[in-house]
């Protein structure tokens, strides 16, 4: 059973941590309107999907329109045009439909999309093709993300070679067509201090549904039963899904870098790896813990976790502005490979097997991303082609791990085949270093054995 829902419960949100407020949504417009120089930008909403037949999956705002506009429904369009007379900020939306939405719930409208989201106009999406084509004259640049929904690229195609075939007569009109994404994707890659604060929330959240899972295993139970933990804290606790399919590996399981079967039976003796973050207005966390499902590591299982957790260790420390995240990866795999050796896995000197990649046959992923809107969020890891340098306001995940498959030839002692070790957190870049949003995750050797079936 689980523990009295009251008692799965981090703090209240503070006002902070809920929904982000209008003013936020103005000021990254007035900053995206700057970067345009002059151009137009159109964004379209993300296109509603279908699971089966007429099934739709639940809808999700596309992040990039989302942290523009703060509008979170489907069949919209989102214009900007700066300096225009009739206003830098144009919604075209949805209209309200009392049958429609006796179905499937409330519209803003025309009116909600000024009222309530700051448009400084706003039409039906029906009038784009009368409407639009007033915002494009005497543009010469236009910034729209081609790929995101198919049916608004192909009429905002039409609309801008209508545009251009007016140009040779009046001498104006569009003459390039821009991707948007690289401004949008170097504005999220710094967080504000409110989005900040809604980091926090959802981090402790995916901590508290780790701290549950980790405590609630057992051998006989099924991967899909610790699944089902995580998502029920992760909803009870005001987030609106998972971040992304949760990984529930158990045993050789682990060995599987994106395994979601989450269909096994969970045995004495294993070791489960559990991957999992949740969204929380927008935001995801990601977070990975591995722990013995009998409440104790055998002492291999513990000289490999030991490894693993001091290359975590070693690459969270690297963190501070002006390093790279190369630099914490080479951390992290100095840390490994000096363990590999250790245990036998691989031969040679550190920097040989540094410089071969002999390594990758047990660590073969990055050991962080970027993390914010999406899982693997947006912005550029390299800046004219170098490494990009941290700056405060970065959030990333720290992951390193070791991964050692069941039939591994290479690898003599069979108690070492079929482990798959993983530790993650995730890590604000501050002014004089870092802060780990998921710290109240235990993950030394005695605190998981200390939670582990507690």
């Amino acid at each position: 059973m689980l523990r009295d829902i009251g008692d799965i419960l981090p703090a209240k949100p503070e006002a902070s941590e809920k929904a982000l407020p209008l003013e936020e949504f103005k000021e990254r417009r007035a900053r995206f309107l700057k970067e345009l120089n002059g151009a137009v930008a159109i964004f379209p909403s993300a296109p509603v999907a279908f699971r089966s037949n007429d099934v739709e999956f639940v809808y999700r705002q596309d992040s990039d329109f989302y942290y523009l506009t703060g509008f979170p429904e489907p069949e919209s369009i989102a214009l900007f045009a700066p300096g225009h007379p009739d206003g830098e900020f144009i919604l075209f939306v949805r209209p309200r439909d009392k049958e429609r939405e006796m179905w499937t719930g409330p519209r803003a409208g025309v009116e909600g999309a000024v009222a309530e989201f700051g448009a400084a106009q706003a039409y039906q999406i029906s009038e784009l093709d009368r409407v639009l084509p007033r915002y494009l004259e005497g543009v010469a640049e236009v910034y729209y993300p081609l790929g995101i929904n198919e049916k608004f690229d192909q009429k905002v195609l039409k609309l801008l070679r209508e545009a251009q075939s007016l140009r040779e007569r009046l001498g104006e009109g569009p003459r390039a067509l821009l991707d948007p994404r690289a401004i949008v994707h170097e504005m999220r890659i710094i967080k504000s201090p409110r989005e900040l604060a809604i980091m926090r929330r959802s981090a402790a959240i995916a901590a508290e549904a780790h701290r549950v899972a980790i405590s609630k295993s057992r051998p006989g139970m099924m991967e899909w039963e610790i699944q089902a933990l995580v998502e029920y804290v992760f909803r009870v606790n005001g987030a609106s899904s998972p971040a992304y399919p949760p990984i529930v590996a158990s045993g050789p399981n682990a060995t599987i870098l994106h395994y979601i079967a989450n269909n096994r039976e969970l045995k004495p003796g294993d070791l489960l790896l559990l991957d999992a973050g949740c969204e929380y207005q927008f935001y995801a966390s990601d977070i990975t813990r591995t722990f013995p499902v009998s409440g104790r590591f055998t002492p291999c299982q513990r000289d490999l976790y030991e490894i693993v957790l001091a290359a975590q260790r070693a690459a969270i420390e690297t963190v501070r502005p002006g390093v790279t995240l190369e630099d914490v990866h080479r951390s992290a795999l100095k840390e490994l490979v000096e363990g590999m050796r250790a245990m036998g896995l691989i031969k040679g000197e550190t920097d040989e097997i540094l410089a071969s990649g002999e390594y990758k046959r047990f660590y073969m992923h990055r050991t962080s991303h970027w993390l914010g809107m999406d899982v693997h969020d947006v912005g550029r890891y390299r800046i004219r082609g170098e490494p990009r340098k941290l700056e405060p306001g970065m959030v990333l995940t720290v992951e390193p791990g070791i991964y050692i498959a069941p039939a591994e030839e290479s690898v003599a002692k069979a108690e070492l085949q079929g482990i798959g070790i993983r530790i993650e957190d995730d890590v604000l870049v501050s002014a004089d270093g870092y802060e780990v949003l998921t710290a109240a995750v235990p993950k030394t050797v005695k605190e998981l054995e200390a939670l582990a079936g507690s």
